[in-house]
């Protein structure tokens, strides 16, 4: 009786073998290539939803493919198990956050074992467990040694549902990436990293990544925010000519400034306005704009609003005394906080000088003679090219020569000169909640900020903690807080802050290569061996912020010595969502489908086959039931197919002798199948048109005759096998074995394609006559020009269209037509 099949019984024994025998673990075989494929570790929330099943089947079948290619793969998985979410299930649960967390990956271990993914979990990281955060923290004072994490006093973004601070890639429209709170501004001490001194190169260097999508790099462009132009230094008179700095992109216009505006939380406005009529409501003003968003502040259609600080700073070129304002639309932490008014030639600044009555005044005179200068600030600012007026010594130069003649004369003076600023500000990695790798920093009154010695790592999170979601828990354990001072033994305090989880992630592909090193992070010999990331999959939702931080911490560990690459990620795939009836999956819309329920009532190779057919990797998938079903009918099929011969395959056939016209087909579209499916997987990652091409050999295999050469039979199946086994490893490992194998069809060389075989012995033509076609013909393959025009004038369907007409002209293209011209 034929077997049927049975995808939960093949599934579970396949998934045992494979984790008995460790096929999965990394083969590290000298003279062999490497290849590096990741995919971006989760968040052990509980349970994987079908984004991560897409995911890890996109990545699954690239590492299988390339070991059945000859390569020695890494292909890990880990957990990135830090973060908030486990704290406040601790909050509603009452559980601790390693209970809650370590649950969770025990239960998502099982289902990514479930899908069949060719993870090597020997190499398992997990972000939360010490013998990973003490390398965190290493890494950390490695930063603090190298000048690049620093403590500061500064208004911060926070979040007060969440009761902690974010870094400003952490702030979606103005509100929180993680819990969707409106932001608001607090004044903190806290720790950052320079990011910032490697604004330049994090710009530069995308370039050199031509296998990422232009997408991200446009958003990384976009978040470094380059801008060329000059510092200039306004004077205060009032106190004692203290300077203030002003970054402009437009120096030309220097001469038109007629006042100047501080962001409202300006250290510098709470001197300015002290002991004046305006000073209470001023510092009003400051306290609600500590409330609002930067996003509402500084959008196109928001009010711009303002206040007179009733004091005045000296112009640097003209010592006219220029009025200081505060308004919404400045913000602290963009450029130096300050910018000069210059109403006539700045849409933004008109609009501000038109609503408070500030002066106007046009130094550009446009190149446009239909426009009279007279007319700028009238009803519209000036913002085209034009030569400069009312500009002291620079009258009559073009503004863009202005533009470099007016930096430099700034700084040859000692009052600015050109520069570059940067959107990008440095990150800030504090975090007042207890679910993070402590910050290793202590406090003594007498040394000062002292680092914690690297032997004493890692600084362990206590669990004499009250996690109530309202304060940072580790202000609560005493036995914390409270320490010694490394250096004299003194009285200190801990640190309470813990770091932002993205720390975490910005370096778990290098432990991957060395996870059980107990000396250092990663030795150099191993992260060089499999450094660069070949493939590394994952949402375009971390362009900004995981990527970015990625590139950042590789650059410092490569000027630290520790890596000889720069850029952590050779190429990039990012993949689409999965939707259903064309929206995003969630529980609000009630559109979620469960990957353990399809898995239940199909097996994963049908959700695996699936996923990969639906769509191509970098487009959203829109998840159709009819879609799964016709997905497991197909798988079905191939069983079917494979069972009825297995009697036959698994007896010892003979060679494919593909002499007969159906054996000569089948041996073609066999070829053509292993090439197409090879550039689709291997080069384009076009996995639905490879699974299509497979599909295709399928059908031809179904209409091959019982009385045509059975080798060339047996040589499609065994090969139709390989094919399919990166994309359903489950099914082709089993009818692997049913065909009388006793290997694993996983440990199969990836066949190449003969050119030979491609090559058809007949090819159709067409005759025109006078350009069109009126006639076809079957003819041998591989005629010359002079052979294939004989043939066609000696041919008795030609000489039938030919009667009464003289031939002037023969116009042959071998394997595709002949074009007669007559009279």
């Amino acid at each position: 009786m034929a077997r049927q099949y049975d995808p939960a019984q093949i599934e579970r024994k396949w998934q045992q073998r494979w984790k008995e025998s460790g096929q999965h673990k990394t083969n590290e075989a000298a003279g062999k290539p490497k290849f590096y494929c990741l995919e971006q570790f989760p968040y052990p929330s509980g349970r994987l939803h079908m984004g991560h099943m897409r995911v890890y089947s996109i990545g699954d079948i690239i590492a299988r493919y390339k070991r059945m290619n000859g390569y020695q793969v890494l292909h890990p998985m880990g957990w990135d198990a830090f973060g908030l979410p486990a704290e406040n299930a601790a909050v509603k649960y009452g559980a601790a956050p390693s209970k809650w967390t370590y649950e969770n990956i025990s239960y998502m271990k099982q289902q990514m074992e479930r899908i069949g993914v060719s993870f090597d979990w020997s190499r398992e990281v997990t972000t939360c467990a010490p013998d990973y955060y003490k390398w965190t923290q290493w890494l950390f004072l490695l930063f603090y040694e190298r000048g690049l994490a620093y403590r500061k006093k500064a208004y911060v973004n926070w979040c007060p549902e969440c009761s902690t601070v974010l870094a400003n890639e952490q702030v979606i429209d103005g509100r929180c990436w993680r819990c969707d709170s409106e932001v608001t501004k607090k004044d903190l001490e806290q720790w950052f990293f320079r990011i910032t001194d490697y604004a330049e190169r994090l710009l530069a260097d995308l370039d050199g990544l031509p296998r990422w999508p232009e997408k991200v790099r446009t958003m990384q462009r976009n978040w470094i925010g380059k801008s060329e132009g000059a510092n200039v230094t306004f004077t205060l008179p009032e106190l004692g000519d203290e300077a203030i700095t002003v970054f402009t992109t437009r120096p030309d216009t220097l001469y038109g400034v007629t006042y100047m505006v501080l962001a409202p939380e300006h250290p510098l406005v709470r001197r300015l306005i002290a002991g004046k009529p305006q000073e209470a409501e001023v510092t009003r003003f400051i306290e609600q704009m500590k409330k609002e968003s930067e996003i509402v502040r500084t959008s196109a259609d928001a009010e711009k609003v303002g206040y007179f600080t009733g004091a005045y700073a000296k112009h640097p070129l003209t010592g006219e005394e220029i009025p200081i304002w505060v308004a919404n639309y400045v913000l602290l932490d963009y450029g130096t906080g300050a910018v000069m008014g210059v109403p006539a030639h700045d849409e933004r600044d008109f609009a501000f000088a038109k609503k408070y009555g500030l002066p106007i005044k046009a130094v550009i005179n446009p190149l446009d003679q239909s426009m009279l200068v007279e007319e700028i600030g009238v009803d519209a600012a000036y913002t085209g090219e034009g030569t400069l007026i009312h500009s002291g010594p620079f009258d009559g130069m073009p503004n863009r020569e202005a533009i470099r003649a007016i930096a430099d004369y700034l700084r040859q003076n000692g009052q600015g000169g050109p520069t570059v600023s940067y959107r990008l500000r440095d990150w800030l990695v504090s975090r007042q909640r207890y679910w993070g790798a402590p910050i290793p920093i202590v406090y003594c009154d007498q040394c000062g900020i002292v680092p914690v010695p690297k032997e004493q790592l890692p600084v362990l999170l206590p669990e004499d903690v009250v996690i109530d979601g309202k304060r940072n828990p580790l202000t609560s354990s005493e036995s914390f807080v409270n320490t010694t001072c490394p250096n004299c033994g003194g009285k200190a305090r801990r640190e309470t802050d813990t770091m932002d989880t993205f720390i975490d992630s910005s370096w778990y592909y290098l432990r991957y290569t060395d996870p059980d090193n107990e000396e250092l992070p990663f030795a150099k010999d191993k992260v060089d061996k499999w450094l660069q990331v070949d493939e590394y999959i994952g949402g375009i939702e971390h362009a900004i912020l995981h990527l970015l931080y990625s590139r950042f911490f590789t650059k410092v560990l490569h000027d630290a010595g520790m890596l000889s690459y720069d850029e952590p990620f050779r190429s990039l795939l990012t993949q689409g969502m999965v939707l259903k009836d064309g929206a995003k999956m969630s529980k609000s819309k009630g559109n979620v489908v469960s990957p353990d329920e399809m898995i239940e009532k199909y097996g994963a190779d049908t959700v695996r086959l699936f996923i990969l057919f639906a769509a191509p990797p970098e487009r959203d998938l829109d998840w159709t039931d009819t879609g799964v079903e016709g997905s497991h009918r197909f798988l079905h099929r191939v069983w079917r197919l494979v069972e009825g011969h297995a009697s036959l395959l698994a007896g010892g056939v003979p060679k494919a002798n593909p002499q007969d016209p159906a054996a000569k087909d089948l041996y073609r579209m066999t070829h053509f199948a292993i090439k197409k499916v090879s550039e689709d997987i291997g080069e384009r990652y076009a996995f639905n048109t490879a699974i299509s091409t497979i599909m295709e050999l399928v059908n031809k295999l179904y209409a091959y005759p019982e009385e045509a050469d059975r080798g060339t039979l047996a040589f499609a199946i065994e090969h139709l096998l390989i094919l399919l086994a990166p994309i359903t490893p489950h099914i082709a490992e089993e009818l692997w074995q049913m065909i009388g194998k006793q290997d694993s069809v996983h440990e199969q060389s990836w066949p190449a394609y003969d050119p030979q075989a491609l090559v058809l012995d007949e090819v159709e033509i067409v005759i025109q006559v006078n350009g069109k076609v009126r006639e076809k013909l079957i003819v041998p393959n591989g005629l010359s020009r002079e052979e294939l025009e004989q043939l066609v004038i000696n041919h008795d369907k030609t000489k039938a269209l030919l009667q009464d007409k003289t031939v002037r002209k023969v116009v042959a293209v071998p394997g595709k037509l002949v074009n007669l011209v007559v009279s």
